[in-house]
């Protein structure tokens, strides 16, 4: 037993929670979602998912903050807290697929009212994720000069994203295996150009560290100098780097959705690394090498806030075409993206409704296990896009994603704190954790190191309004509003509903498991599923 008597007001207690988390998804598919998302669907999000605009164009401001060293010691400090993250979660979500990922198993290990605010926390953060991508789409389309509103292409995206989204999980899954291609391709491409250019393989101009030593590896942060200045570069680079990382988690909320989830998602969380390490790390090193830090046109705030670094790399070396091919790519990064964001806002709300935390309107799914009402109800918030209009697109892109980078953060936090309660109980119980589908390395030191530093990020994250002469009103609401949020609603949750901290050897490790173990695994249907396989 997991609930306290405390809570049997509640519109579900945690093991009514826990019940649904598994059987609507499962044993009712045709009254809930439905596992539609197949391996390859499940690798690609896992590899390509949320990669988006954070990455294409969020770099600019890191790049200008930190430098180019800056830069790639942020993605890699920062990369380092993701991989802890994920493998943590991961553990946990390959053995409990549960509807409501992490937000659901919050509740089951650690205390409800943690998931009633981590779920609600989760969802406000994907909300505004997706009119981040929509604005950074005018963002792009900028670069073109083309006279027609940002709007327009607002509603253009919008209209692809809902679409998609609207056919369900399956078409979802199919159009991010396409949009994840692209991506993938891109920036392999583009890294592998980038080594060219530095190389001097287009201009006969040799690059190579030149921008490191001129104007050199970091920036002297608001002209600050010393070690100091130099860190507080870095410090203002992995803030902006959090915000491009956040997504990766998305593997999770995916996972009741997920054909032969205790097979496919393992998978998928150990190809983590190579997002990582390819995507973010190598992208940013190429940015460094080919982009000056003073160059003004990686200003976002500035005429030519449309261009990402990677479209004024390519510019610089006198590339005329290729530009604008990349910068259609990144429009498309920014749909799949979109996509993305709103597919896991549904679900997650649709996983807050399950477990009593929002209204049971939210529940309603068509026969084909697509959560509709949570679907449109989501979709609704992408029209806080439209501010781009009135104060800017470049501007308003910062603003979103300074709330949700932190609150990206706190995310990470929640789900690594929800697995050493996790890693506590299957000790105190004496479980084995060998005979989990995964079982993740460093545990658990990862899950501490992954939870300490996502809240040192969190309480740090608007510090440079704070600086001599450099208050803004604006930058310290976006990056300390979920910081401030977030132990009121746990508070308030917590006294309202007289919650309790769930015991470790009250934890249910059982309930709703045998159902995923006995589920039959789909077989391979021909060579190109088994190389597939294989592969991935």
């Amino acid at each position: 037993m997991m609930a306290s008597p405390n809570e049997k007001d509640d519109s579900l207690d945690t093991k009514s929670q826990v019940d649904l988390g598994f059987s609507e998804a499962q044993a009712a598919p045709q009254h809930g979602l439905q596992r539609k998302l197949k391996d390859r669907h499940i690798a690609m999000i896992s590899i390509g998912g949320v990669i988006g605009t954070g990455l294409f164009v969020g770099t600019a401001n890191g790049l200008v903050n930190g430098g180019p060293v800056g830069l790639l010691l942020a993605y890699i400090v920062t990369g380092s807290m993701c991989y802890c993250m994920m493998i943590s979660l991961g553990e946990m979500i390959a053995y409990m697929p549960v509807a409501g990922g992490h937000i659901t198993l919050a509740g089951r290990f650690v205390d409800p009212a943690l998931a009633f605010t981590l779920g609600w926390m989760y969802w406000y953060n994907w909300i505004l994720i997706l009119p981040g991508e929509l604005s950074a789409v005018g963002v792009l389309m900028q670069y073109w000069d083309i006279p027609v509103s940002n709007a327009v292409w607002i509603v253009v995206c919008l209209v692809v994203i809902v679409t998609i989204n609207m056919f369900g999980a399956a078409l979802y899954g199919e159009a991010e295996v396409i949009f994840a291609s692209i991506k993938v391709l891109a920036i392999v491409g583009l890294i592998i150009l980038g080594i060219i250019l530095d190389l001097g393989g287009v201009t006969g101009d040799r690059i190579g560290f030149r921008y490191w030593l001129d104007p050199g590896p970091f920036v002297q942060f608001f002209g600050i100098s010393g070690a100091w200045g130099r860190f507080l570069g870095f410090w203002r680079s992995l803030i902006v780097s959090a915000g491009a990382y956040v997504g990766t988690e998305i593997v999770a909320i995916a996972a009741a959705e997920t054909k032969n989830p205790q097979r496919n998602l393992p998978k998928a969380i150990k190809r983590i690394y190579i997002r990582i390490l390819l995507f973010y790390i190598g992208g940013v090193f190429i940015v460094g090498l080919l982009v000056p830090s003073n160059d003004p046109r990686v200003q976002l705030g500035g005429s030519d806030a449309s261009a990402s670094p990677f479209v004024i790399a390519i510019e610089r070396a006198g590339i005329k075409a290729l530009p604008s091919i990349i910068n259609a790519v990144l429009i498309s990064a920014a749909w799949s993206a979109g996509s993305s964001d709103l597919y896991t806002s549904s679900r997650a709300l649709y996983g807050l409704a399950m477990a009593g935390n929002a209204p049971k309107v939210f529940l309603r799914v068509t026969k084909g296990g697509l959560p509709y009402a949570s679907l449109i109800f989501c979709a609704i918030f992408s029209s806080l896009a439209f501010m781009t209009l009135s104060s800017g697109a470049g501007q308003v892109f910062t603003w979103f994603q300074n709330l949700c980078g932190v609150a990206g953060m706190i995310t990470w936090m929640g789900s690594s704190i929800t697995y050493i309660r996790f890693y506590n109980g299957m000790k105190k119980q004496g479980r084995s954790r060998a005979k989990l589908p995964y079982r993740s390395p460093l545990q658990p030191y990862a899950a501490y190191y992954a939870a300490i530093m996502s809240f040192v990020v969190c309480i740090f994250s608007g510090w440079t309004t704070f600086l001599h002469g450099q208050w803004a009103t604006d930058t310290f609401i976006t990056n300390y509003f979920a910081v401030a949020l977030f132990p009121v609603m746990f508070i308030a949750r917590k006294l309202w509903k007289k919650t309790n901290f769930v015991r470790l050897e009250e934890m249910d490790f059982d309930d709703g498991v045998q159902e995923i173990e006995d589920e039959p695994i789909e077989p391979a249907k021909n060579v190109v599923h088994k190389a597939w396989r294989w592969l991935m």
